[in-house]
């Protein structure tokens, strides 16, 4: 048991180092190790895993590895398993922000960044793209994509309200979204009510009282308190991975709480593009930045430091919770064609918010001035076209063509910040 465990630390140290890719890719590299190397998981249950993972909030490579980790050696396997696919790239993820808040003017700094904003749209546009060809299967999964785009883009409806009323629409009208299998009898491994009081008591001590003295008693108004309140709710409401949270954290962190600006969330998935790990630690960097320009009466680099320790677990502790939860259940939900009409409808409507997302961004990167206008009676910032940056749009369509034609994110992304540090250095 001893020799068993250590493997499994070995192997799933490997996954937590190798995982760069974003999710498609570091499944792909679980698949590889758990299933045709290791042969620890057959290719049904591996599947079937990552159908659950799916449904749930958050980061899906980091609770696959959770489940895979709980199947393997129970809770303790899952917490291991989960905590080695995080905190590698959450540590590298720090040390750069450290870099970024200090050198981020450097004109070196200051060109790589900008090739590797570049290189992101495309990155964008490729996840929205393959997204949409496996979410939109008929014109119904398209108008609400559509809707979806409008609600986020043109009337800043709130994207929890937007997910919400997705899930509601899959539910209620299951068969034009999906057709779920049929269910399958199983028994249940565990006694129900016991297993789900024990997992919410854990909740309740390790999330949600943590939580509650940090907001409301210790520092009520710090910028910590507000971190750990607003990555908290985005844990919870943010189904479709990393690119779904980055529209609400945008349009949330940079137009309201002011954090950080436009261009700097660019830089931010930039930097966790290059790191292991899920993309959704960009949510470090944010809240390390975050913490580090409202240091009040702190170090400035211990502020930013607490802020990325509270936003990391405000953000991955519940991702724990939902596994163990739902993991002893898991098979009992395979044949539910409400829930399986309500995920199909969520994802189409992901697919909205990854083109709202990939519209912000492109303006942001593409554009050097934007200007208030008037749209069906809403005030965007659009695009002065005269601004366009011929250099950043030159990359980025550079990386959209390699991408598209299967080229890999490593060269892409090394290739794009040469680029930017040329043009930058051409420009200044």
């Amino acid at each position: 048991m001893n020799l068993f465990f250590d493997d499994f630390f070995k192997t799933f140290g490997k996954i937590g180092l190798l995982s760069f890719g974003g999710p498609a890719g570091q499944i792909a590299l679980m698949h590889k190790i758990l299933v045709d190397e290791k042969q620890w998981l057959d290719e049904k249950r591996f599947l079937h895993a990552l159908n659950f993972c799916m449904l749930l909030p958050g980061p899906e490579a980091m609770q696959l590895a959770t489940y895979a980790g709980w199947m393997l050696r129970g809770v303790k396997g899952g917490l291991l398993a989960g905590l080695l696919f995080v905190l590698p790239g959450a540590l590298v993820i720090l040390g750069l922000s450290m870099l970024y808040v200090y050198l981020g003017e450097v004109p070196l700094v200051a060109g790589l960044l900008f090739g590797l904003k570049a290189a992101v749209l495309a990155i964008v546009l490729q996840a929205l793209f393959k997204v949409a060809k496996r979410a939109l299967k008929g014109w119904e999964s398209l108008v609400l994509a559509v809707v979806a785009l409008i609600a986020l883009a043109v009337f800043s409806v709130p994207f929890p309200i937007v997910i919400f009323a997705a899930g509601i629409i899959g539910a209620v009208f299951p068969s034009l979204f999906s057709h779920a299998p049929e269910p399958e009898v199983i028994e249940r491994p565990v006694e129900p009510m016991k297993h789900v009081m024990r997992v919410l008591a854990g909740a309740a001590l390790f999330w949600l009282l943590p939580l509650i003295l940090l907001v409301f008693f210790i520092t009520p108004n710090s910028v910590f308190a507000k971190e750990a309140a607003f990555f908290s709710k985005a844990a919870v409401v943010t189904f479709g991975g990393a690119y779904a949270v980055l529209a609400y954290v945008g349009q949330q962190a940079v137009d309201i709480y002011g954090w950080l600006r436009p261009d700097e969330m660019l830089a931010g998935l930039g930097l966790a593009e290059t790191t292991p790990g899920p993309l959704i630690l960009i949510l470090v960097f944010v809240g390390f930045v975050g913490a580090f320009r409202d240091a009040g009466l702190l170090d400035p680099l211990i502020s930013g430091m607490l802020g990325a320790m509270v936003t990391l677990w405000v953000t991955f502790v519940p991702c724990f919770i939902w596994i163990f939860l739902g993991a002893p259940f898991v098979e009992v939900l395979r044949g539910n064609k409400i829930l399986a009409g309500s995920l199909a409808a969520i994802t189409a409507a992901v697919v909205g918010v990854i083109a709202n997302l990939s519209i912000w961004f492109g303006a942001h990167v593409l554009f050097d001035e934007l200007t208030p206008r008037s749209v069906m009676g809403q005030v965007l910032g659009l695009p002065i076209l005269t601004s366009l940056n011929l250099a950043a749009a030159a990359i980025a369509i550079v990386s959209a063509i390699f991408l598209f034609r299967g080229g890999g994110l490593a060269p892409l992304l090394i290739g794009s910040t040469i680029a930017g540090i040329g043009f930058h250095f051409l420009m200044i």
